[in-house]
């Protein structure tokens, strides 16, 4: 393996000193995002962690970000440089915003995201007969639970998540490549941020690495089939959404009470999936007396 070559940086960006570095080991190389604490030199202090972005904090001092460094990794070929450079420019430049959601509050201009995004997708992947959904807490606001959605997951398989980020190319934060999305899934994937530098939404969208066969009804397997979906409309358009009881799961999960007694309440008023939910909790380490409460919330024994 070569030593690290610094391609980018240091830049600056939302209170951080960025760096984007690689290192090339035969055909491969891994391009890293690396995010220091800034402070007055970088306009700081930030925000807030870059963790809900999927960087991870390391225990020890990286070589370009420092000691307080966050960083995110991808592997491509070389030849991928000026890709993963524009990728890496427009994430600093709209951190600002997405820190400002993700840490002070401010709404995401999830109508509009949305609406982009379902204008872009929805009749070439429909021309080339690929699967793809909205999925989690946006799915649910799509079937009209009220709740604002936070970001966009998107759905998909192997070929959608290539053709999305070609769709979404000039939004795309982090490029289409094979990386680790913490806590535990390493996937093809990608993440973009939809609207202007100063507003817009999250978009997210991957698919497992492994080819294991994935668990029953799993929302984000990569395979058709496998989660269970109704439609909805949206922009004009009729789209492929994930049932509310996936959102339900995972806000208990996250512990947000509120958000979670909102979203019971709206799957109790459109008829509970019981096996779907049922499966879903199984998989969480939602202790047993919150799992029969919720199952109560909507209307199960």
């Amino acid at each position: 393996m070569t030593p690290s070559d610094l391609v980018s940086g240091p830049d600056l960006g939302a209170g951080y000193l960025h760096q984007l570095s690689r290192d090339t080991d035969g055909s491969t190389t891994t391009f890293t995002y690396h995010a220091q604490v800034g402070g007055q030199d970088a306009n700081g202090p930030p925000k807030g962690s870059l963790e809900p972005f999927g960087f991870v904090h390391p225990p020890t001092a990286c070589m370009f970000g420092g000691p307080r460094c966050f960083h995110r990794r991808f592997l491509l070929p070389f030849d991928e440089t000026p890709r993963v450079r524009q990728t890496y420019n427009r994430n600093r430049f709209v951190l600002e915003a997405m820190l400002g959601q993700a840490h002070e509050g401010r709404a995401p201009a999830y109508e509009a995201g949305l609406r982009e995004v379902v204008a872009r997708l929805a009749d070439p992947l429909a021309r080339e007969r690929i699967d793809w959904y909205l999925g989690g807490s946006a799915a649910a606001w799509a079937l009209g639970s009220g709740l604002p959605p936070r970001d966009l997951d998107l759905g998909t398989s192997r070929a959608g998540v290539d053709r999305i980020a070609e769709l979404l190319r000039e939004y795309l934060i982090e490029p289409l490549a094979p990386t680790d999305w913490p806590p535990n899934r390493i996937v093809r994937g990608a993440r973009a941020f939809v609207g202007s530098l100063q507003e817009g939404i999250r978009v997210e969208w991957a698919v497992p690495i492994d080819a294991l066969e994935p668990p029953a009804l799993d929302e984000w397997s990569g395979r058709p089939g496998v989660a269970r979906l109704e439609t909805a409309r949206v922009g004009g358009a009729e789209i492929a959404v994930s049932r509310p009881e996936y959102a339900l799961v995972r806000s208990a999960t996250g512990g947000d009470t509120a958000r979670t007694d909102r979203l019971a309440a709206f799957v109790r008023s459109r008829g509970v999936d019981a096996e779907l939910l049922t499966t879903l909790l199984a998989r969480t380490p939602v202790p047993e007396p919150q799992r029969v409460a919720l199952r109560r919330a909507v209307g199960l024994a």
